[in-house]
């Protein structure tokens, strides 16, 4: 018994200590850690299960969009070995998901922190790794509406620059040729005399057109065509570019197509508004 009592010990002084409750931090009975751990040792599997059982069940509620779930296994993980940067990645993704759960924007203000922070940390320890600079990408995506107009300059000049890292380290990551097709969207639809305004006060822009974001998009979809948001991504470029066949088309395969991603479902409404247009 006293065995499994110091096991028990040795494992929550590997967790982080803002977890462990303040009984838990002084001398310990071990009728008390029992009961503790009758109560939270399903829900908490930090004690007993190896950084892959906790990431394998982390995924299982972040295929189903559930971060707060997610982060019960991932944060675990993370504590168990801090400079793994697929956890920290995996991390980063929980926090941007929350960001889209929370309505206030201080609170949004906050994960988005949280999230950069792992991103960052996550490139710092894996510099070749093309997913941990696509993390710094998407980061920088979410967050420029919580920017100043100067912040939102940055951050598009940020995200840039990271999706075309991402994609020079792997060329096949389909998700980071899209990020960079929605950027080439994003800044060819500020208009000209907008951008120009902008890129004075704030410092220029690369260079960004519509047939660029064509171009991206087609890649990631000849990289995996089963991805919804791919087609209607391009066919909304394709309405603004004035094709309105190829823009109807596009839009209607990809709204056909099921939603796999945390942020399709909004971006079928954007789809599904371009073609009220096009009629």
């Amino acid at each position: 018994m006293g065995a499994l009592l110091s096991a028990y010990q040795q494992k929550f002084q590997q967790l982080n200590p803002e977890l462990i409750p303040s009984f838990m931090k002084t001398t310990i009975s071990f009728k008390a850690l029992i009961v503790f751990s009758s109560f939270f040792l399903p829900c908490w599997t930090g004690f007993a299960a190896s950084v892959s059982e906790l990431v394998k069940q982390g995924e299982v509620y972040d295929l189903k969009f559930n971060p707060t779930e997610a982060l019960k296994f991932y944060l675990p993980a993370e504590q168990m070995e801090p400079k793994n940067a697929g956890i920290l990645e995996r991390i980063a993704r929980q926090y941007r998901h929350q960001m889209a759960d929370v309505s206030a924007v201080n609170e949004k203000i906050r994960l988005s922190g949280l999230a950069m922070g792992y991103a960052e940390r996550a490139v710092v320890l894996a510099p070749k790794d093309s997913e941990a600079h696509l993390s710094i990408a998407i980061c920088h995506a979410k967050s420029i509406e919580l920017y100043d107009r100067k912040g939102k300059m940055n951050a598009l000049r940020q995200v840039k620059t990271s999706a075309d890292q991402a994609i020079a380290l792997n060329s096949g990551n389909h998700l980071a040729w899209y990020i960079l097709g929605r950027w080439h969207q994003r800044v060819s639809d500020l208009g000209t005399m907008k951008r120009i305004v902008a890129e004075m006060a704030y410092g220029e822009l690369p260079k960004a057109t519509h047939e660029d974001a064509v171009k991206c998009f087609n890649k990631a979809i000849s990289l995996n065509p089963d991805r919804s948001v791919y087609y209607v991504d391009l066919g909304i470029t394709y309405a603004a570019m004035g094709n309105r066949e190829h823009a109807r088309t596009s839009i209607e395969k990809g709204l056909i197509l099921p939603s796999t991603g945390k942020d399709d479902s909004e971006t079928k409404q954007r789809g599904k508004e371009t073609l009220r247009t096009l009629r």
